[in-house]
């Protein structure tokens, strides 16, 4: 029985826990050979476990790659990697499906706001999509086959109090999405999908006082 996306080559950032895993397992099950994305060397066992269990499960291959999406290289460097593993005989390398799935959550009233808590959400939640979705650009399909999805959340349009930080980032990742859909239309379809709730790990470390909201 053939699978929908057999052969294709798919990143998930994020992928080793979470909303992630759960994108790479579906990702998988269709025949997609991936590209999990990490940040933490705490990260590093998760992802090498579920990258074996996929490629066993699955019969597929899975690259587990450490990259810091909020830095300016971490974007580019998952890249390069993924095309030394996966450049084809031909020469071609082609990525046919980006999850940008990577976040950071600080839930802090408006007086305790910080500077640092402000620039790391918006360097991991904004410009790492942005850098990412720039040095992969070259490398999308041609025939406007490609899968571009931004993972947002309902709290860019609903005003949760404490995540005026945090709302904001998945807002400007919105308003990206909308101007990439046009910018890359020829390459890709280009999509935020905005869950609320998910009993995650980042979820599970919010405060009793945020969950009743």
């Amino acid at each position: 029985m053939s699978r929908s996306l057999e052969g294709k080559l798919g990143i998930v950032t994020g992928g080793s826990r979470g909303i992630g895993v759960a994108i790479a397992e579906n990702l998988a099950s269709k025949g997609c050979n991936l590209i999990l994305g990490y940040t933490s060397a705490s990260s590093k066992a998760p992802a090498d476990q579920l990258a074996a269990d996929l490629q066993t499960k699955h019969n597929i291959t899975v690259l587990p790659v450490q990259a810091d999406m909020g830095t300016p290289t971490g974007p580019r460097s998952l890249v390069e990697t993924a095309k030394v593993h996966f450049l084809q005989k031909d020469g071609k390398f082609q990525v046919d499906i980006l999850i940008n799935n990577a976040g950071v959550a600080h839930n802090n009233l408006l007086p305790d706001i910080t500077v640092e808590q402000f620039d790391l959400s918006y360097r991991v939640n904004v410009l790492g999509p942005l850098l990412l979705v720039q040095a992969l650009q070259p490398y999308l399909p041609r025939d406007r086959s490609g899968r571009i999805v931004n993972m947002s959340s309902v709290s860019s349009s609903t005003g949760f109090p404490e995540q005026s930080v945090y709302g904001g980032t998945k807002a400007a990742l919105e308003a990206m999405t909308r101007t990439w859909a046009r910018e890359l239309s020829e390459n890709a379809t280009v999509n935020a999908v905005n869950p609320g709730p998910v009993l995650t790990e980042m979820y599970a470390g919010n405060t009793p006082e945020f969950k009743r909201f």
